[in-house]
């Protein structure tokens, strides 16, 4: 692990009065479910506020109706959660932002828990819940993540029972998963916030790994629990099919991230990793009838490429962690329907265990 799962020394802080920033894109089937379970959350949430990410559901009119005290706050269109997020750290009242996405429901006791993590490690700046799948609640979904060189997460427990999952208590992980977490919203926002150019996919990663590269702590405690619904549609990958969106997106984003976030020469000694993986996904979503639709999304990196390079040049100069600290070989984390045949679960294992054996040789000529 790259983080210490012990709190580091200094005298508990004092987290003030939160602001609970809801992220809602034609989610009125599950906004009744999280919002009731934030609403009795008791005096450390000072307000509740639903940014409406253009929806053209009856998101608008169930909150008019049935949550008057909730603020709402209309995008005029779907630019994707990570500027509904920015908007909403943006609008709150308060430094301390609760940041939930609409399909996800917080269990009794979890708000305070997390605000326990925060108070008790000054220099944690974004502490996360275990998120379990509502349907299989003893079955964890996201649990906090490490950094995989070639640009993806590496994701801890994920799918496992949770008599098997691995860590107690509050841990300090690298990577945060963006359906739960209480901030500091004035650090996130100092260091550019969501990369709204992703629009969705890798967002989370990106600014987790920003947050890591400037010496900030992440944490997440595994006692406080969050709910996890359906995702977003046509983007989450949950049946069998493979959305065609999310095969663009991960095309696209996961070498904007690699470009802007990891040092030049990291990228050049670990180039016959990522293209390995490149080439995997490649047949993955070849397989899924989504050749074109990978391509297109290599197009628009290149297209997005200057914008990335700028945006390079300002991550750079202010990061104090190297990439050899932060980044793992392993394992490779794939979702279980890649898995369900004996054949993909073998190619999975030679993959993961190839990036794996080439971080081991390369690592030590990362800066």
């Amino acid at each position: 692990m790259n983080v210490a799962s012990s709190s580091p020394g200094g005298a508990p802080r004092r987290v003030g009065p939160i602001s609970a920033v809801v992220c809602n894109y034609n989610g009125a089937q599950y906004l009744r479910t999280c919002l009731d379970a934030l609403l009795v959350c008791g005096d450390r949430l000072a307000e509740v506020l639903v940014v409406d990410n253009g929806s053209s559901d009856d998101s608008l009119a169930l909150l008019a109706a049935e949550y008057p005290t909730v603020r709402v706050v209309c995008m005029q269109v779907n630019a994707g959660p990570g500027a509904a997020r920015n908007a909403g750290m943006q609008a709150a009242r308060e430094r301390w932002v609760l940041a939930v996405d609409n399909d996800a429901e917080l269990t009794p006791g979890c708000l305070e828990r997390l605000i326990h993590a925060l108070e008790m490690d000054p220099q944690a700046v974004l502490a996360q819940p275990r998120s379990v799948l509502a349907h299989e609640p003893e079955r964890v979904h996201y649990d906090g993540a490490w950094f995989h060189y070639a640009g993806l997460f590496s994701l801890r427990n994920f799918y496992q029972p949770i008599g098997r999952a691995e860590g107690k208590g509050v841990l300090a992980v690298d990577g945060f998963v963006s359906i739960c977490g209480l901030l500091d919203r004035d650090v996130v926002l100092d260091l550019g916030g969501y990369d709204e150019s992703f629009f969705i996919l890798f967002e989370d990663y990106d600014l987790s790994l920003r947050l890591r590269l400037v010496g900030h702590r992440i944490l997440i405690d595994e006692d406080a629990i969050v709910l996890h619904r359906a995702g977003t549609a046509g983007i989450s990958f949950r049946a069998a099919d493979y959305p065609a969106r999310r095969a663009y997106f991960h095309s696209r984003n996961r070498w904007l991230l690699l470009v802007k976030n990891h040092r030049w020469r990291t990228l050049l000694v670990s180039a016959p990793g990522i293209l390995v993986y490149e080439l995997f996904w490649l047949a993955f979503a070849a397989s899924r009838g989504h050749f074109l639709v990978h391509l297109r999304g290599k197009a628009a990196f290149l297209r997005r490429l200057p914008a990335a390079l700028h945006r390079r040049r300002m991550i750079q100069r202010r990061r104090t962690v190297r990439d050899r600290d932060l980044l793992v070989g392993g394992p490779l984390t794939l979702s279980p329907q890649l898995l369900a045949k004996p054949m993909a679960r073998a190619a999975a294992g030679l993959l993961s265990r190839t990036l794996e054996g080439w971080w081991r040789l390369v690592r030590p000529l990362v800066p």
